[in-house]
């Protein structure tokens, strides 16, 4: 345990200097929550920079929250070794996807903390997130998700509509090779993610995420309730005097060939020659 705790903090040594560095998107970390805001707002008006805050980045960790899961389910449960919570091995033991840079999938990447640009456009919603630099559309124009693509994708195909002031987000299409969240659930190529966001002030917007797998659960799961607050000043998502996302890669030519080889493995008692 203890080494899995020593090498969590020299994961988080990069980031703690950009951190320092002003901006580049960490400064909303551990700061006290917000009172909620006074000011107008548009419920249907989600453009700006938000800041996935609320909530933790794994899916549902509320007692009694956990999924039941199918015996394939549990076969490819049992088999991910994630480096986070109560399962955690050293990541060097484990075989996280993210170990070695694949992309974060789209359950992932929106659990994950990093600031992220809602663009609204009158036939599609833009989601640009800082981390890998991904760009995601959720098109708005009435089309139909489809019913068997051709390719699947990491972060599947998406379309959305207004429920009052509720957005619901229906994805499918994903490609499977990725993980729900950091605890390592799994998912496989039939599942249905729904997001639903509502506004709830002028700085806030509330997430729940559904996924539907019938090949991996047994009935729906629900995360827990996550929340984004609006980046009002570019000090707190930007690197300074540039006002805008910084460019954050998982490159393999870092982190596969340098952090995993020098200090991931070796922390796990891998030693590579």
């Amino acid at each position: 345990m203890t080494l899995i705790l020593c090498l969590s903090l020299l994961t988080l040594l990069p980031f703690i200097a950009l951190a320092q560095r002003g901006g580049a998107g960490f400064g909303g970390r551990g700061r006290p929550p917000a009172p909620p805001s006074t000011e107008p707002f548009e419920a249907h008006d989600f453009n700006g920079i938000w800041w996935r805050t609320g909530g933790t980045r794994e899916f549902n960790t509320e007692k009694g929250g956990e999924p039941e899961l199918t015996p394939e389910g549990k076969k490819r449960f049992d088999a991910n070794k994630p480096g986070y919570g109560p399962r955690a091995v050293p990541p060097a033991l484990g075989n996280d996807p993210l170990g070695d840079c694949n992309p974060d999938g789209l359950a992932r990447i929106l659990l994950f903390n990093r600031p992220v640009e809602f663009i609204q456009q009158p036939n599609r919603l833009i989601q640009f997130f800082q981390y890998h630099r991904v760009l995601r559309e959720i098109w708005m124009d009435g089309r139909k998700l489809p019913e068997q693509p051709d390719i699947a994708r990491w972060y599947g195909y998406s379309v959305g509509h207004w429920e009052g002031d509720t957005l619901v987000v229906d994805s499918t299409g994903f490609d499977d090779r990725q993980w729900l969240d950091n605890l390592g659930y799994p998912y496989s190529d039939q599942m249905r993610l729904q997001e639903r966001y509502r506004r709830t002030d002028h700085d806030t917007i509330e997430m729940r995420i559904t996924v539907t797998d019938p090949k991996i659960y047994v009935k729906p799961w629900t995360s827990q309730t996550k929340h984004w607050k609006l980046l009002k000043n570019p000090s707190e998502y930007s690197a300074p005097e540039w006002n805008g996302l910084i460019e954050e890669l998982c490159a393999p030519v870092d982190e596969v060939d340098q952090f995993n080889r020098r200090i991931r493995n070796p922390a796990g008692g891998v030693i590579e020659k």
